[in-house]
């Protein structure tokens, strides 16, 4: 008999009380049971990739939201967990865990949500966020007020059905069912509190949109839209375990409909905030002000660099090279102590081009236009007079003479300049 009562897919000494996890005409339990465990699986991946992320963080203000979001993965990953409190048959401890663990681990989340929209509240509209702890704490204490409302009910629930003495065979299902033994308005009633924080982070997202930083305003368009989802989720699940099991599907209908909406908001936690702000933690900073490379120049020895400071020295050359196209002014005064047709060199000389072309330049013919050339003194050798006298020099059209006077040893001589 024991064997024939078995169901499909379980085997003879699986307990009846785990039948749901095993059992293939009861479906949804097997669904929702693979949908956990990947929950579960997935929120320690993203958990371990937020830690490995922090390293990577340079902006202080999304690093102070680091220990937000963790506590925020290990409440919903929390919520897969108790899934399996309401696929699995119904007794002392399962009961208990479902009456205490589901407001608590919910009140978890949105307490985190909650300061996260503090958070962003604030640097959207000064830039400058709290500190982490306070974060942490104001998180803690949000939570704690669900902790001792879900604490004090159950202790009053299960005193008011106090267990019988063991021996009494007949009243041990009933005893160990105890904590289930509760009104499905009542177990929503319990759930007021974890309802107010809801409320409160779809205000304060929305609060976020009217902030003058734009770059904080994707994180808040996250939270928006996951607290949105989540209305959804719990009118959806409040509507039938309230008044629609009763009408259509009776108590046998209780345990699937809250199995789902924890699977669903969990996943819904994950996708659509999680993974999209673990992104944005390790994200280029827009809050910082990009400055151009000229602030802060590469160094280094490259062809990259070589090439870029050569394009602005030839670039000076060549504008040095059109001006020289420029015609000489007649009154202009040259001096024979320049290196070339007046026009001063740099102070480094490059060996490009353009300057072997401009010093090129310098030694065609002169324009027919004279320049007043100022006069260089020079000695003669005693060879050639007997005191040495100052000459000039100087240059006259294109073509250089030289005058000597014979009858007295000084002379004035002219030469070409080149």
């Amino acid at each position: 008999m024991a064997s024939n009562s078995t169901p499909k897919g379980c085997g003879s000494s699986v307990d009846s009380l785990y039948y749901n996890l095993c059992d293939l005409n009861a479906v949804w339990g097997i669904v929702l049971e693979a949908f956990a465990t990947a929950g579960i699986i997935f929120s320690f991946v993203l958990f371990i990739s937020l830690l490995a992320s922090v390293p990577f963080t340079q902006d202080k203000n999304r690093k102070s939201s680091v220990a937000l979001h963790a506590l925020f993965l290990v409440c919903t990953a929390g919520l897969f967990c108790l899934t399996f409190a309401f696929i699995v048959g119904k007794d002392f401890a399962t009961c208990a865990s479902r009456r205490f663990l589901f407001g608590v681990l919910f009140g978890g989340c949105f307490a985190c949500l909650l300061m996260q929209c503090v958070r962003l509240n604030i640097l959207a509209r000064c830039n400058s966020g709290p500190r982490a702890w306070v974060l942490c704490l104001g998180a803690v204490g949000l939570w704690l007020v669900e902790v001792v409302i879900n604490t004090e009910w159950l202790i009053i629930t299960v005193v008011r059905h106090p267990q019988v003495p063991l021996n009494a065979t007949a009243e041990t299902s009933r005893a160990t069912a105890t904590p289930c033994n509760i009104a499905n308005e009542d177990f929503v009633m319990a759930l007021i509190y974890v309802m107010t924080l809801i409320l409160a982070v779809v205000l304060a997202s929305l609060t976020i949109m009217a902030g003058k930083h734009n770059h904080w305003k994707k994180e808040g368009a996250f939270i928006l839209l996951t607290s949105f989802v989540t209305v959804g989720i719990w009118v959806a699940w409040i509507v039938m375990y309230v008044y629609g099991n009763e009408r259509n599907g009776g108590p046998a209908w209780d345990d699937p409909t809250l199995a789902i909406a924890l699977v669903a908001n969990a996943w819904a936690f994950l996708i659509l905030y999680t993974i999209p702000d673990i992104c944005c933690l390790t994200g280029d900073d827009e809050s910082q002000p990009s400055f151009g490379e000229d602030l802060y120049p590469n160094r280094g020895v490259g062809y990259e660099t070589i090439l870029k400071e050569q394009s602005s020295q030839n670039m000076f050359v060549e504008n040095k090279a059109f001006s020289m196209d420029e015609p000489n002014q007649a009154s202009k005064p040259v001096s024979p102590y320049s290196g070339y047709t007046g026009q001063l060199r740099g102070s480094v000389y490059q060996p490009t081009e353009l300057a072997l072309i401009s010093k090129a330049v310098g030694i065609h013919p002169p324009d027919v236009s004279f320049d007043m050339v100022i006069p260089r003194a020079s000695v003669n050798s005693a060879a050639n007079s007997g005191s040495s006298t100052p000459s000039t020099r100087t240059e006259a059209g294109n073509t250089a003479h030289t005058q000597t006077n014979g009858n007295s040893g000084n002379g004035l001589h002219r030469t070409s300049q080149w």
